[in-house]
């Protein structure tokens, strides 16, 4: 076997998900495995760089993997001829700029999202990115995960007949950090600071519905600040001004119509922390994260309206499991390494700046409906 080096600066990885999923359980995972194999008698080595603004995190982190290189100084480790691609999973206000950076040292990249804090600078990336002839991905993890690659699965093989419509629930209760520490941090919920939960979940109901049922050609939203006050991560008091819910009503290509609320102000009362029901003519799907259960027309059971008599009856016990099939790695980890296939051997790949795009505008109408009381069509984004 070959040994292909891919250097990788890796930027906001003292964040939770920079560090626990992209650098843990996607770039250090590929190595521990060996690296990744090209299928050509060569594997690929990932080398990451990590990048950020404190050094003492850095530092540790570092040390903790036996990570050799790490640095505060991004436009250094920009200006290094030996970097191959430039990932990014800082706070959404920093990342903007960063990206036009790396786009401007010729570095491929790979980045969180939302991209951009406006449709306008997302499609500008794309535009630079292009004329560049950088390759350029975008993180789209749900699709990746056991529940939604099960539910793939069954439109596929056309299960549901026609879809009707599919509802999303979405959500757990983050605390408000007085009392009990929040497991979110405190900019998530400052809109200054590029927080709410629109312009965070709202690019991932894009991707899902696009790449599952069909084009987002419509959105009708309302938000909610449901909490008003939060403390921060040193024990002070502040104004939430980012909205916390969202409820969401998104019209399809095709004709099915979704409902997806999103809360960090809700208590759970799911299986999983996210779940989505489709129905279609000939059966319906609950899928989450992991799990997907079915319930077949032939199987569907005739329930009757009577408010007097006591349910006989265990509904979720008339679904049935949808069996694995299949061995699922994380899905932070699998598209990382198909963008690193793409690096390499310039292999297809969708999920690019410009998919990225429509996630931050799906955001962005979501709030101005929110703000108007009206619906908003989606058009066709257009360079």
């Amino acid at each position: 076997m070959t040994r292909k080096t891919v250097r990788i600066a890796m930027n906001g990885v003292t964040g939770r998900m920079g560090y626990r999923q992209h650098l843990v359980r996607s770039v250090l995972a590929i190595r521990e495995q060996g690296g990744l194999d090209l299928g050509d008698g060569t594997v690929l080595w990932p080398e990451p760089v990590l990048v950020g603004r404190r050094e003492h995190a850095l530092k540790a982190i570092a040390e903790r993997h036996g990570i050799e290189e790490w640095s505060t100084d991004l436009e250094a480790v920009l200006a290094d001829e030996s970097i191959d691609i430039y990932f990014d999973a800082q706070v959404t206000s920093a990342r903007e700029d960063a990206l036009k950076q790396a786009i401007a040292a010729g570095k491929h990249l790979y980045t969180e999202k939302p991209t951009a804090t406006g449709v306008e600078g997302a499609l500008e990336l794309v535009r630079l990115a292009r004329a560049a002839g950088i390759k350029h991905g975008v993180v789209q993890d749900k699709i990746f995960l056991p529940g939604l690659l099960k539910l793939k699965r069954l439109i596929d093989g056309g299960f549901f007949g026609e879809i009707l419509s599919v509802r999303g629930e979405f959500g757990y209760w983050v605390f408000e950090g007085d009392w009990q520490e929040a497991q979110r941090p405190s900019w998530n919920y400052r809109s200054e600071d590029g927080g709410g939960i629109v312009v965070d979940m709202f690019p991932h109901w894009e991707y899902v519905l696009h790449e599952l049922f069909g084009r987002v050609t419509s959105v009708t939203a309302q938000v909610a600040t449901h909490v008003p006050q939060r403390w921060d991560e040193h024990g002070k008091p502040y104004d939430a001004t980012a909205d916390d819910s969202a409820y969401g009503i998104f019209q399809l290509q095709g004709g099915a119509i979704a409902q997806i609320n999103s809360s960090w102000s809700v208590r759970v009362n799911r299986d999983e922390l996210v779940e989505f029901q489709v129905d279609g003519t000939h059966g319906s799907a609950v899928a989450g994260l992991r799990n997907c259960r079915v319930q077949h027309r032939s199987s569907t059971p005739k329930p009757v309206w009577n408010p007097d008599l006591p349910v006989t009856e265990s509904f979720r016990d008339q679904w049935q499991e949808v069996p694995d099939n299949a061995a699922f790695d994380n899905g932070f980890k699998a598209q990382w390494e198909l963008f690193l296939r793409h690096v390499v051997l310039d292999e297809p790949y969708t999920w690019d700046l410009l998919a990225g795009a429509r996630g931050v505008q799906l955001a962005e109408l979501g709030l101005k409906s929110s703000a108007e009381g009206r619906r908003y069509d989606v058009p066709e984004l257009t360079l």
